[in-house]
């Protein structure tokens, strides 16, 4: 049985008969695309029934019905893994491949609805029984100024999306039937599989419009937002490309005129500090490779801050300066006597430990711990002993401190980070053995940033302080001496 498809025109004169088109048809399925009325696609078909049902399909009259497939996965869909709306197509071109596929070209002539698709074993390929519910209509002001809103729509869409020439809009209002030009304008967007067969889905003119010029706003609106956020980045990244350029051309000026810039001179100034100060193989290591990516970075960059401190710290503690001991027990009893009246027994402790210190030749073994009220002369008894060896004396207070990294320091990840309070705390005396107090160190807390009585055993013990890791200098430190 053949169907005749007769739309209504719009000025109501006779229409001009369209071609029969058959109750039964060959399926081809397509994975990702959704065919309108009135829309040329280019296809490659290679899945062995697909195949099959064009080739049945130019056998006959040429048509077939083009399905879109839920999952464009799927390589072997079932008749329930396709839509049952699809495009009736002509086959206006077909090229048979070595490999087997066919290259065609697909025009399309009106939706249809498939009622039943089943397997056809003759020809090996599925088929579709069809009907064809396209609606009647007649244009209305109403339907009028739908056509007029979804061509504004569109020109929007075309001007945002930069897909589609504006020109082509010009070409669309000269368009009087609205189905066809909801039809044409569906094929143009670049929108959801789901949203593009229900606009097919649709056989109504007026609410295919209603939902097209929904979409169409929708559409407008994100593209607006992508354009914004792309011009962001561009202006961020063009801003970049241009402080890199002008920078690389700043230097490629001083190198003619053999002439450096503040910031330059500085770290060369760095370079000759990291040989001076005879840092650790391990250190010069970190300072040159921190130094090298220092001079790749923009000057006043918040990374090259961050950069340029973590070198002043880590070039400017004392490696390897260390005060010459005096280990002359009379002189160290007179300075201790003459400092605290009384105390026998911790004088005797601390002139004990000096005498062994001066046989052995290096300080190791117990950490000196005084034990007493406030006033007693605890910390004064320190400082007497810092005189008495001629050391640099440095007093810390541990009194509420709740924090680990007020003793291992800060990890370098924002900008304010330090070392802990001991590294700090020896390079400002610029001297690797000095004497150090800790003071109040029975008022140290604990909380959820961790204890700080636990890393102070990587402190004072003799076996672990060799290599004393902080966590903002990120290499061992010597304070076996201390």
């Amino acid at each position: 049985m053949k169907i005749n498809i007769t739309p209504k025109t719009q000025d109501g004169r006779e229409p001009v008969p369209a071609p029969e088109l058959p109750e039964n048809l060959p399926v081809v399925t397509i994975r990702d695309v959704v065919m309108f009325p009135g829309m040329a696609l280019p296809l490659s078909v290679d899945r062995e029934k697909s195949v099959n049902a064009i080739e049945a399909g130019l056998k006959k009259d040429k048509h077939i019905l083009a399905v879109t497939q839920k999952d464009p996965l799927n390589d072997e869909p079932q008749p329930e893994d396709l839509y049952h709306y699809g495009v009736v197509s002509t086959i206006a071109q077909s090229l048979k491949m070595p490999d087997g596929s066919i290259k065609v070209f697909l025009q399309g002539v009106t939706r249809a609805k498939a009622l039943d698709i089943y397997f056809d074993d003759a020809a090996k390929s599925w088929y579709a029984q069809v009907e064809y519910p396209e609606a009647k209509y007649s244009v209305t002001p109403q339907t009028e100024a739908l056509m007029r809103q979804a061509l504004d729509s569109f020109e929007q869409y075309a001007k945002v999306s930069r897909r589609i020439g504006v020109e082509a809009v010009s070409f669309f209002r000269q368009t009087a039937d609205p189905s066809k030009l909801a039809d044409t304008i569906a094929s143009n967007i670049v929108i959801k599989s789901a949203d593009r067969q229900e606009l097919l889905e649709q056989p109504d003119p007026k609410l295919r419009l209603e939902k097209l010029v929904e979409i169409l706003a929708s559409e407008v609106e994100i593209l607006s937002i992508e354009e914004k956020i792309h011009s962001e980045v561009r202006g961020k990244i063009e801003q970049s490309q241009k402080e890199y350029y002008l920078n690389e051309q700043l230097k490629a000026i001083q190198k003619e005129l053999n002439q450096k810039d503040d910031f330059h001179k500085e770290l060369d100034e760095m370079r000759e500090a990291i040989k001076a100060n005879k840092l650790s193989a391990e250190a010069a290591e970190a300072a040159t490779k921190e130094l090298d990516r220092l001079d790749k970075m923009a000057p006043f960059s918040p990374e090259a801050t961050v950069s340029k401190s973590y070198l002043d710290w880590l070039i400017n503690l004392p490696w390897d300066k260390s005060t010459e001991d005096i280990l002359e027990i009379k002189k160290a009893k007179k300075i201790l006597d003459d400092d605290h009246y009384g105390l026998q027994k911790p004088k005797e402790r601390v002139l004990e430990y000096i005498a062994v210190t001066k046989l052995t030749g290096e300080l190791r073994g117990p950490v000196l711990c005084f034990v007493g009220p406030p006033g007693v002369g605890k910390t004064s008894l320190a400082k007497s002993i810092a005189r008495a060896i001629g050391r640099k004396f440095v007093r810390v207070s541990l009194g509420g401190v709740r924090d680990e990294s007020e003793i291992r320091g800060h990890r370098r990840t924002y900008i304010g980070s330090l070392p802990g309070r001991i590294m700090q705390n020896i390079a400002k005396v610029k001297t690797n053995n000095p004497v150090f107090l800790l003071d109040e160190i029975d008022k140290m807390g604990m909380d959820w940033r961790g204890d700080p009585s636990a890393a102070l055993l990587e402190v004072l013990d003799p076996e672990q302080n060799r290599d004393f890791s902080d966590h903002y200098i990120d290499v061992p430190f010597d304070i076996s001496k201390v």
